[in-house]
């Protein structure tokens, strides 16, 4: 594969890295004049993606959205187009209700695979419209971009060592299409699938790696999280922000903030604009000395099934006339998840306030553990569990329980697992040696399919087609690591 072909996912590491830890000159936050005012706010985020598959002609990769094009017939393959407008169409909606006095607010979550699949098309015209929300002085404010695992992969199996490979990948990505000054606004994260890690260590590697790439906050699931007793989260607390505190094997401990996604059919929520209508009968909260607006925080997908391709627009609008135009009294309005943040720190809220909770089931495994906390300790305590307790479970929880991502899977996680050491084993002491390795064709190819076979799709669909993707795409990565027999160092 030719460089010019591939996304830009990597070598630029220090560059990214320094970026993302600056401090952001400008706050968002244009309503402390009216904090008295309000009682709560809603804040709704758009996920889209579509995954990368070696599909194209002579098994090339492409975006799954060409393979809808390609194949009109089969199945929804019809709604190609009618997703495609789904990715541009708030370049539309936001500037029309700005023009008109309103205060829309959105957050938008894609993936880098759905953001190099629009580039391989050809379609302009998406990356334009995106290029406008994230761009566009007059309308960014309005507009939150989450950062995300670049190829929608599931982090409770996803190597831990390949967490910062799929986060700096997605920054990288970011920044070349929409610029450095646009990357350094995203400071919230959209775990893919809503798939939080409860196996402790994992999860404090998840944390670390978050903190370490510069991002402040990431939305959770209700289900997926406790509080410290084991106890599920008051119905208070799920509407203001929470401290996810994770402990590794070791002992040491890591938190990072929290918005809480409450349960619910996602969906339909988002899509007849549910959030807004909660908020409406929320109040505020008392938080150590302060009070504070409350926030529903909500997550859908934002192209996928009848309610968020038709109803949605339609409901997002009409939320915003029910409002009313900007700076008038209403109680409830529209926030962004850092909007909101940046909001409490205007009333130097401390973060030692904030309610702690920590991933699900951790209050079993830190009860069972008597002494000091170590690795065997740990482990002994999680395989005690296991085999006392049929219900318990270690492999994470999202918003889709239904379905395992490991249990069946052992064709596809067996060759992530592989890959993922073959790639390290290649090139970390060469990365170590040499950063700009990072810039070698050989590097990137042999990222992208590492990035590539971790994809969620892989596992969502079943055995089958998408399981025959998935070892396509280790089979061609193992090759390009099998020709990698010296790499330059210099």
């Amino acid at each position: 594969m030719n460089q010019q072909d591939l996304p830009p996912i990597c070598g630029y590491e220090l560059t990214i890295n320094k970026l993302v830890n600056s401090k952001s000159a400008k706050k968002q936050i244009n309503i402390s004049s009216n904090l008295e005012k309000i009682n709560s706010g809603f804040a709704c985020a758009l996920h889209m993606h579509q995954p990368t598959i070696p599909a194209g002609k002579d098994g090339k990769l492409i975006s799954h959205l060409q393979y809808m094009f390609d194949n009109i017939s089969e199945g929804d393959n019809h709604n190609a187009e009618p997703f495609a407008q789904c990715y541009k169409r708030l370049a539309e909606i936001i500037p029309s209700l700005i023009i008109q006095g309103y205060d829309p607010k959105i957050m938008l979550d894609y993936s880098g695979n759905l953001l190099w699949g629009i580039k391989q098309m050809g379609r302009e015209d998406i990356l334009r419209s995106l290029k406008l929300l994230t761009c566009d002085e007059a309308i960014y404010p309005h507009v939150e971009w989450l950062g995300s695992f670049w190829s929608h992969a599931v982090a409770s199996s996803t190597p831990p060592s390949d967490f910062k490979l799929q986060i700096t990948a997605w920054q990288h990505h970011f920044s070349a299409l929409f610029g450095e000054n646009a990357l350094r606004r995203v400071k919230g994260f959209s775990l893919p699938e809503m798939h939080l890690p409860n196996h402790p260590e994992i999860l404090y590697l998840l944390i670390k790696a978050l903190k370490e790439c510069g991002y402040r906050w990431l939305m959770v699931q209700e289900s997926s999280v406790e509080n410290l007793d084991g106890s599920n989260l008051r119905h208070d607390q799920k509407y203001i922000p929470n401290m996810l505190k994770a402990q590794s094997s070791s002992g040491d401990t890591i938190s990072i903030l929290a918005l809480i996604k409450t349960q619910g059919s996602d969906t339909k929520l988002v899509g007849q604009m549910q959030p807004y209508y909660e908020a409406l009968g929320l109040n505020k909260q008392n938080l150590g000395h302060q009070i504070i607006p409350t926030l529903v925080s909500q997550i859908a997908d934002g192209e996928n099934g009848g309610v968020m391709m038709n109803e949605f627009p339609q409901a997002f609008i009409q939320a915003y006339k029910k409002i009313g135009q900007k700076n008038n009294t209403n109680k409830t309005i529209a926030m962004n998840g850092s909007e909101y943040l940046e909001l409490l720190e205007t009333l130097n809220i401390n973060q030692n306030n904030y309610p702690v909770i920590q991933g699900i089931y951790q209050h079993k495994i830190l009860r069972k553990i008597l002494g000091p906390i170590t690795p065997r300790a740990m482990e002994k305590a999680i395989a005690e569990l296991k085999n006392e307790d049929p219900s318990f479970f270690i492999n994470g929880a999202s918003w889709t329980n239904n379905i395992s991502w490991e249990e069946g899977y052992k064709n596809v996680l067996e060759p992530i697992s592989k890959l993922s050491c073959y790639f390290h084993k290649t090139f970390d002491h060469l990365v170590r040696q040499n950063p700009s390795i990072t810039k070698t064709n050989r590097y990137q190819e042999a990222l992208l399919y590492l990035l590539l076979l971790e994809t969620s799709c892989f596992r969502y669909w079943g055995q089958g087609r998408w399981t025959g993707y998935a070892q396509t795409i280790f089979e061609r990565g193992e090759e390009i690591l099998k020709r990698i027999e010296d790499v330059p160092s210099t």
